[in-house]
């Protein structure tokens, strides 16, 4: 199908979207569906790039889902999985957005949430599907030219072929009907005078083939809701749903690793943190087999996570270049941060470099983690920063990988690593954990360890460890007398 032949992005005679596709969108929704399931927009909710939306007016969360939209190239009945692709003449950019206020009076329905006018825009430019590969697409979404949301097709819980097949199992899909494929992690509210673009392109294509900004701007509505229908009403668990959590919301206080924080981890050992991780089940939490240029210095920051992919010529000449993501990774690094990078622990070249470490340390970062090589490992090893590495190699990134993405769970060192989590390093080792589990986690340990210089103490005395290691009643009695005298 040639690009002249595609159908036209005027008016759909259906649009059907999708609730939830993206494992990031499913981990921070907190549920993974086994099947996918629709809805429909009006499309009378169609709008361009350039077009204003209007939030109306008493509503407060109107939210933005950049997402890959599929349009439909020929009459589809039944078609199977394996055919659900040809079906598809082209994709373009979508933004679903959506009023929370109204979602209580939908009741499933997503109609008056989601089908005002102006609430699907589409475009700029719709890539011919033959000339793409449907499982390597990017969907990046800006908001006031802030990168919020990026993300592939590569690991969709519901390929476009799949989607296209089950829906022409019960209805007669048409040329230029469009289905919107879901949202990746990072959609939420915007407000007036706020301008939201989304694009999508195939980075990894000769010529890396894109549909443009699909551009929207934000306006306030001034027409009331009448009397005679469900009005706007919000509580706080939509508004956590609409930002994207409670704490992005303002529901609850953020995580802040305070100073006082710090120093009463750096109270205690990684072995007792490690030993309170497992007494809550945790076993699976510790970056193993790297090393640290600052053995003697404590790690503790905050996980910011960058990931790379095994290196592809055509996949580093479309993402490898220029501001990619590892340069962004670095140049958006804070106070107390901890780079974690996903290298696969692949040995054989460099994942940072003394240019890049340095600029972490000069941003205030923590510390950088990778189960990769550090090229420049003596000047690296000169920074006050400690870095935790698989060891040295003089070769450049693009040997082995290509730097793909960023803000994502990630694996290092044989652990899952999420934003935010907290992270603690010293000779002993490296530790990911839950900032959720922090505060309690630490308050245990320094009270294992008070029971435990009890315990070396008595054992230097000469009492066996029988009963003492762990501590019987008795054992527990005298300890009490023990503190208390102190």
């Amino acid at each position: 199908m040639t690009p002249e032949s595609l159908p036209e992005l005027g008016r759909p005679g259906k649009v059907i979207a999708v609730h939830i596709n993206y494992p990031s969108r499913a981990a921070q929704r907190g549920r993974t569906p086994e099947q996918p399931s629709y809805f429909l927009k009006p499309s009378t909710s169609v709008a361009a790039s350039g077009d204003t939306i209007v939030r109306p007016s008493g509503c407060e969360l109107l939210a933005f889902e950049g997402e890959i939209a599929l349009v439909i190239g020929r009459r589809l009945r039944g078609v199977s999985v394996e055919e659900g692709w040809a079906g598809v003449a082209g994709v373009t950019a979508a933004n679903d957005f959506g009023v929370y206020d109204l979602r209580y009076a939908d009741k499933g329905s997503n109609l008056k949430s989601k089908g005002g006018d102006g609430f699907t825009p589409l475009g700029p430019r719709v890539l011919a599907a033959e000339t793409v590969d449907p499982a390597n697409l990017r969907i990046r979404t800006w908001v006031n030219s802030e990168l919020v949301q990026s993300d592939t097709s590569a690991d969709l819980l519901f390929n476009f072929g799949r989607l296209v097949a089950d829906l022409s199992q019960l209805m007669t899909l048409e040329r230029g009907d469009v289905i919107l494929t879901g949202t990746p992690a990072g959609a939420s509210v915007v407000g007036p005078g706020d301008t939201v673009e989304v694009e999508v392109d195939a980075p990894t294509m000769p010529g890396a083939p894109t549909t443009g900004r699909l551009i929207t701007r934000v306006a306030e509505g001034t027409q009331k809701f009448g009397t005679f229908g469900s009005g706007p009403k919000v509580d706080d668990l939509q508004r956590a749903e609409a930002w994207g959590s409670a704490e992005e919301a303002g529901l609850e206080p953020a995580f802040v690793l305070t100073d006082e924080l710090k120093a009463r981890i750096n109270s205690v050992g990684t072995a007792t943190l490690s030993a309170q991780l497992r007494k809550r089940g945790l076993n699976n939490v510790s970056i193993d087999g790297l090393h640290s240029t600052r053995p003697n210095a404590r790690l503790v920051g905050r996980a910011r996570t960058l990931r790379f992919i095994p290196n592809r010529e055509d996949l580093f000449d479309a993402a490898g270049g220029g501001h990619n993501a590892q340069k962004r990774a670095f140049d958006s690094l804070g106070v107390d941060d901890v780079l974690v990078i996903e290298a696969r622990g692949e040995t054989g070249t460099g994942t940072v470099g003394d240019i890049l470490a340095l600029r972490a340390q000069v941003r205030g970062a923590a510390g950088i983690v990778t189960d990769g090589g550090v090229r420049d490992l003596a000047a690296v090893s000169a920074l006050d920063m400690p870095t935790y590495h698989h060891g040295g190699h003089p070769a450049v990134l693009g040997r082995r990988h290509v730097p793909w993405d960023l803000g994502l769970t990630i694996a290092c060192g044989g652990a899952s690593v999420q934003p935010g989590d907290v992270i603690v390093g010293d000779a002993d080792g490296l530790l990911v954990i839950p900032p959720h589990l922090i505060d309690q986690l630490v308050t245990d340990s320094i009270e294992q360890e008070r029971e435990e210089t009890f315990i070396a103490e008595m054992v230097g005395e000469g009492f066996s460890v029988d009963g003492l290691y762990p501590m019987n009643p008795a054992w527990k009695e005298r300890y009490r007398a023990w503190l208390a005298s102190r």
